[in-house]
């Protein structure tokens, strides 16, 4: 038994069942029933019609039965080395006790030596000394951009002009 399809709905034909039109330039259209074959002569998009399978599988109607969904994948979590410590020094790092931890951090701070510190504060002392030649410079640059003066423009007097008789007559 041979089963056809409808081009328009997509329904199933059985034999015995449904229309074919043969057009002009030998297609065969096969169709359901005649409102699918009129559907489709006044070229409706059978996407766009309710009743058509191409319709409910657009739109996602009535697959939960047929196919049950699929499970979503857990991601998964990578640990990567970051430049300039590799992989295996984080993970020491993160599973070190937090008292060492502070102990590390502390002795970090309190460990520069007296050159470090000379280091440090000879660096901000230059930065203090930049930044007040800069201020100065602004200042003086301040105090020789005086404005000038505005000049007054000479405004010409309006000619008195004699006066008109008013116009008569419509709009203008």
């Amino acid at each position: 038994m041979r089963v056809g399809l409808c081009i328009f709905s997509g329904f199933k034909i059985y034999p015995g069942h449904g229309k074919t039109a043969v057009k002009a330039d030998g297609k065969a259209y096969t169709f359901i029933h005649k409102k699918a074959e009129r559907s489709f002569n006044m070229k409706r998009n059978p996407r766009e019609v309710t009743w058509t399978i191409l319709y409910r599988r657009k739109n996602k109607k009535g697959q939960d039965e047929e196919m049950v969904k699929k499970r979503a994948r857990r991601t998964h979590k990578f640990q990567r080395a970051i430049v300039g410590a590799s992989l295996s020094d984080i993970m020491a790092k993160r599973n070190m006790k937090p008292e060492v931890r502070k102990a590390q951090r502390e002795q970090a701070i309190n460990g520069r030596t007296g050159s470090d510190w000379a280091r440090v504060s000879v660096r901000r002392a230059a930065k203090e000394k930049n930044r007040a030649a800069k201020q100065a410079k602004a200042k003086a640059s301040a105090q020789t951009k005086t404005k000038a003066p505005k000049q007054k423009m000479k405004v010409p007097k309006a000619k008195t002009m004699p006066k008109q008789a008013p116009r008569v007559g419509g709009k203008r």
